[in-house]
């Protein structure tokens, strides 16, 4: 058994009921839409975010109806944001596959985009679940400030440590946050334990996303993701504004205007990536990420133990150990 099937095996059962649920909400009247949608389905990922929802709400109580409806809601913005992230990146590959964006091209996939984030509007609406919209609504607030915060903080090349995280928080982490935030609500959690889990998710969420940053400058590329995909589109990264900060050879000046290079040849790439280990960019960023993994897990410590506690302690762990 692999870790992430251990790691789903609380849940398994819910999760098998969850596809079927899931695939319900995306149908439409439109043949075509159907066709495209059946399409973007394939390119789905490990489904971690309704996983999170899922071990969170059954950690605190019973998984319940309440529980599908936001574990659907959170996929659909997820997969909506995937699709029309592809749009902006003009990226044509999404996990090995064409992206709906290289097939269908860019005015089919922003339709797309817009029809699952509707699907779940509807979807709150026709449930009253008015207090799980309002907290996938906040994140997806987030998540677009935080996309816009990061392509300025590209063009000035003048992102700092700190506001690095804010932008982190809000791009990624905000989604994983309002995974366990509606996990808890949706078995009637008291808006303490709300938070705290919004809290845990968050923490997670910042693991998630450095993790990702971390691929850049790692021997192991992520499948899915193309090797120096970070690098290529100027995007300076935890690794990065540290190895700046603590240029030993007064390189910063060199690494920068590579950098803003709208083309990167291997030798520039190199370059930046021997600059960022010899600084000591990835070991400060491998540890600042198992301190919000630990930070995550003192969180979730004072809930009592039952196996979906102990499958979040190890997702937790997953999150920053894995390869893709």
């Amino acid at each position: 058994m692999s870790v992430l099937d251990q790691i789903k095996s609380p849940i398994a059962n819910e999760l098998e009921e969850f596809k079927p649920f899931f695939e319900r909400q995306m149908k439409s009247d439109s043949r075509k839409l159907n066709f495209v949608v059946n399409y973007a389905l394939k390119t789905k990922g490990k489904q971690m975010r309704p996983i999170i929802v899922f071990l969170c709400a059954k950690m605190l109580g019973e998984v319940n109806q309440k529980t599908f409806t936001a574990a659907a809601l959170i996929e659909l913005l997820h997969t909506a944001t995937l699709v029309h992230d592809d749009v902006i990146d003009e990226s044509f590959y999404r996990r090995g596959l064409f992206s709906v964006f290289a097939l269908y091209k860019a005015k089919t996939a922003v339709l797309l985009g817009d029809f699952f984030l509707a699907k779940g509007l509807l979807m709150s609406l026709e449930n009253d679940d008015f207090d799980l919209l309002k907290i996938v609504s906040e994140a997806v607030k987030e998540m677009a400030e935080g996309e816009l915060d990061q392509l300025e903080h590209a063009r000035r090349m003048d992102i700092t440590e700190e506001s690095y995280y804010e932008v982190i928080r809000k791009k990624t982490a905000t989604l994983i946050a309002a995974c366990a935030a509606t996990g808890a609500k949706s078995i009637g959690a008291d808006p303490e334990t709300v938070a705290t889990m919004k809290n845990f998710g968050t923490k997670i969420g910042l693991a998630f996303q450095i993790k990702d940053d971390l691929f850049d400058y790692q021997t192991t590329g992520a499948i899915g993701k193309p090797k120096y995909n970070d690098i290529q589109e100027r995007k300076l990264t935890l690794p990065v504004i540290y190895a700046l900060i603590n240029d030993k050879d007064n390189q910063r000046r060199t690494i920068k205007r590579i950098f803003r290079k709208k083309q990167k040849s291997k030798e520039d790439i190199a370059t930046i990536v021997d600059f960022v280990i010899k600084n000591g960019g990835v070991d400060y960023s491998v540890n600042k990420m198992k301190q919000l993994r630990d930070e995550a897990l003192e969180i979730i410590a004072k809930f009592p133990d039952n196996d979906a506690k102990k499958s979040l302690a190890q997702l937790a762990d997953f999150i920053i150990n894995r390869n893709k």
